[in-house]
């Protein structure tokens, strides 16, 4: 029987909350690192960051010997190339994908850089399509208050009410800033809590590895790249194998 791919996405209404670099990492892990399938579908219309960082990847291969030679090697070990990139105006997803979920071997994922307004109908459509969308949050008043307005919303009409295809809704803590007291993050948590929303159990700091890409000179893979996976030095502590495993676990892949 033919699997049927999972749509995730990162989402939120306020820029800056790193749902593009979150997308970028945790697809590059679960493809390069676990062996998942995956496609990305960047809806950041019109800037399409994502399909941006693959152009800045691929130029930084073809200045950089070695990581052209690391990226050869993968493609000798995993026997596929990089996973596939598409870009779609947010109105437009249901024909972006069909290709995607209509192929012989449909990915096991795919993930989507959405925009982050519920304003307009065709978006709350695509948002409706999604099987499951995690929403970064820092402590920020205003990254807060936008955050958890956006996920409300999508909790109220269209997860809890059954009337779309979500699964289900999670916040993410993200950008943490381990120096700050504790008393703040556990009274955001009430507070979320409150408005029966959940978060999820991994947190990632605030560092300046996820701003990361491929250097044009020297050896150290990057950590943020859309041809390679995040390099093990800089992987440690960042919490990107950890948020892969909680969703895999999740989403029960």
């Amino acid at each position: 029987m033919k699997k049927e791919p999972l749509f995730i996405a990162f989402s939120t209404q306020k820029g800056g909350a790193g749902k593009t670099t979150l997308t970028v990492l945790t697809a590059s892990y679960l493809y390069y690192v676990k062996g998942y399938d995956v496609a990305v579908v960047d809806c950041d219309y019109p800037q399409f960051s994502i399909k941006d960082m693959r152009e800045r990847d691929l130029k930084n291969i073809e200045r950089n010997p070695h990581l052209r030679r690391t990226a050869y090697e993968q493609f000798r070990r995993l026997g596929k190339r990089a996973y596939p990139i598409a870009c779609s105006r947010p109105d437009k997803v249901a024909e972006t994908v069909r290709p995607f979920v209509e192929s012989d071997t449909p990915p096991d994922f795919i993930f989507f850089d959405l925009t982050g307004t519920v304003n307009n109908l065709e978006l709350i459509r695509t948002v409706a399509m999604m099987d499951y969308i995690f929403c970064p949050i820092a402590a920020d008043r205003f990254i807060m208050e936008s955050s958890l307005k956006y996920a409300g919303i999508i909790n109220d009409t269209l997860v809890t009410t059954g009337k779309s295809n979500l699964k289900g809704i999670r916040l993410l803590w993200n950008m943490v800033d381990r120096r700050e007291k504790t008393e703040l993050y556990d009274l955001y948590d009430k507070v979320i809590a409150g408005m029966g929303l959940e978060v999820l159990k991994t947190s990632l700091p605030d560092s300046k590895r996820f701003r990361k890409e491929g250097p044009e000179e020297g050896d150290r893979p990057p950590f943020r790249s859309t041809l390679l996976p995040p390099d093990r030095t800089l992987a440690k502590g960042s919490g990107i194998d950890a948020l892969a495993e909680e969703i895999l676990g999740i989403v029960k892949r």
